[in-house]
């Protein structure tokens, strides 16, 4: 019997239907493949559609195969390796299954939260964290009935010295940001904890860059693997005003402050590439009034974790951070980043302003530069294919109508939710007796509450002389050596810190044997992180590993 019209064209709806929900990102793509239970976590959780690196990984890693996902921070890369690691456990095996390696104890906190959403409805799974600044005895004894571990290499090492982890029924490893513990010096012990998993199990590893000590791990440790290459579309970030200032260093708190009070953001974070800055940036904007914490690795883990919570809650809206402290911070609402000194490494700048413009929003990066530094900026554009805006740092006048206008506001939503006959008699009183006019004495509350008019802050001007210089400062000769060495040969010019001076994220720190960026797993970031880090950065810089910049990967993803 032949079809009747109407069922033909209902018959192209509903296909219609179809091919729309079997559209790329779409999570119906992987709805057959996933646990009812683990579908109804993800869906409560606000998933509506799939990045592209949990579009590629996901299947992969529930059919057992090994993969490489080049993918950076923000692109969803925990749900794409924390599906599959669910999914494959066996809740009814009390007993260590899958092990998960990240950089940093805020990576492995927010990994593990992560991770328990997930399993929401996976009753018996345990997930738990472990890293370094944590008492080790508490740590041994919720170890018991874990199946999966989210922790930095440092402390999976020691807890393996200590037979306090049995590797024996461990089938999934998963190494996220690899090229970042691979920076911070460790890079022995990740091969140690690969080389001591028995038997046949699966291997994920993430990476925002692939340098040669990345890929020799992976054709150590991996077989077969499947290489999926992800454009960062989170962060070309086109969402990002990014703005850069002439600023003298001696002008650097003042300008900080201008901004702060000019653009007035509800949470920004500052970058600085010394701990002892981050304190002295801390405590100068406290003493001006703003609520602001530092974040850095000689902080007490408990005092890290305040810092963090009071950021994400809001109760602090400014968090002052170096670069590898704010490897953990997962904060959609930052308004603005202020990048107080230039960041060190070109990955470092995408890193930074990739914390703002998130989820849709649009968002600020401001950065200052003294003179002498501006070719970094240009070095910035011409391998990101961004442009930088060079602005004027907003005059004094324009912060003083700012500040008011937000008190004027402030005032006038109290008036028209709070009764104000009480302080209108008041005020009617001060006039009588004073002989007062109502506009003089209202000009003048508004001035106490805004404070005086500050001082222009002025551009910082350096004529360029001689051959090859160009305003560039001393180096010229390329990004990656002028970021690093040239620094450290300089005195030390890179760093806002006299007990720095010289140093470098490059060869110095390896040859000094002062303070470690962290305590605990953390200590070897220094030392063993110089050369590595030197050569990545050339790499990096010379197009190594196929990688580029991330603001212009147009090439998609790719097995």
């Amino acid at each position: 019997m032949g079809y009747y019209l109407e069922d033909v064209l209902t018959e192209q709806e509903r296909l219609e239907r179809e091919l729309e929900e079997m559209e790329s990102g779409s999570i119906a793509q992987i709805e057959h493949l996933l646990d009812n239970r683990i579908l109804r976590a993800i869906k409560e959780m606000g998933f509506e559609k799939l990045s592209p690196i949990q579009e590629e990984a996901i299947p992969y890693l529930l059919e057992g195969e090994d993969i490489i996902g080049q993918a950076q921070t923000g692109t969803g890369k925990i749900a794409a390796f924390g599906i599959p690691v669910i999914q494959k456990v066996n809740a009814d095996l009390r007993k260590l299954q899958s092990i998960i390696l990240c950089p940093t104890r805020e990576l492995a906190i927010q990994a593990a939260e992560e991770l328990r959403k997930l399993a929401k409805y996976m009753h018996g799974i345990k997930i738990l964290p472990i890293y370094g600044g944590q008492e080790i005895g508490k740590q041994i004894s919720a170890l018991r009935g874990v199946q999966i571990i989210v922790g930095t290499p440092g402390r999976v090492m020691d807890h393996m010295r200590r037979h306090t982890i049995k590797l024996e029924h461990v089938n999934m490893v998963v190494l996220d940001e690899a090229d970042e513990m691979l920076n911070m010096g460790f890079r022995e012990d990740m091969e140690l904890i690969l080389g001591q998993i028995p038997g046949e199990h699966q291997t994920a590893l993430f990476s925002a860059t692939m340098p040669q000590p990345i890929l020799d791990i992976t054709h150590k440790f991996q077989k077969d693997a499947q290489l999926i290459k992800v454009a960062a579309k989170e962060l070309t970030i086109p969402l990002v005003s990014q703005k850069f200032y002439r600023i003298k260093n001696s002008d650097k708190d003042a300008a900080c402050v201008r901004l702060l009070e000019y653009y007035q953001p509800k949470l920004c974070l500052i970058f600085c590439n010394t701990k002892t800055k981050v304190d002295e940036v801390a405590e100068m904007l406290k003493k001006q009034g703003f609520q602001a914490e530092g974040l850095h690795g000689d902080m007490s883990q408990h005092q890290r974790d305040v810092a963090m919570n009071r950021f994400r809650n809001g109760s602090t809206s400014i968090l002052i951070a170096t670069d590898v402290a704010a490897r953990g911070i997962d904060v959609d609402d930052v308004e603005a980043v202020i990048n107080y000194d230039v960041p060190q490494d070109i990955e470092y700048y995408v890193h930074r302003i990739g914390r703002t413009g998130r989820a849709g929003r649009t968002g600020r990066s401001f950065t200052f530069v003294n003179a002498r530094e501006v070719y970094r900026i240009r070095e910035i554009e011409k391998l990101c294919n961004t442009r930088i805006k060079e602005k004027k740092m907003p005059g004094a006048a324009k912060v003083m109508n700012a500040k008011a206008d937000k008190y004027l506001a402030q005032a006038w939503e109290m008036h028209e939710h709070e009764d104000m006959e009480l302080m209108k008699s008041i005020l009617q009183k001060k006039l009588d007796e004073e002989g007062m006019d109502a506009l003089d004495l209202a000009a003048a509350m508004l001035k106490y509450q805004v404070g005086d008019m500050g001082e222009e802050i002025t551009a910082d001007e350096y004529e360029s002389r001689g051959r090859g210089r160009d305003g560039r400062g001393r180096d010229d000769r390329g990004f990656g050596r002028s970021f690093g060495r040239g620094d450290a040969r300089r005195g030390g010019r890179g760093s806002e810190d006299g007990r720095h001076r010289g140093r470098s994220y490059g060869e110095d720190r390896g040859r000094r044997s002062g303070r470690g960026e962290s305590s605990g797993e953390e200590r070897n970031y220094r030392g063993r992180r110089g050369s590595e880090a030197g050569r990545d950065r050339r790499e990096r810089s010379n197009g190594a590993g196929g990688k580029k910049c991330r603001f212009n990967d147009k090439e998609g993803r790719k097995k």
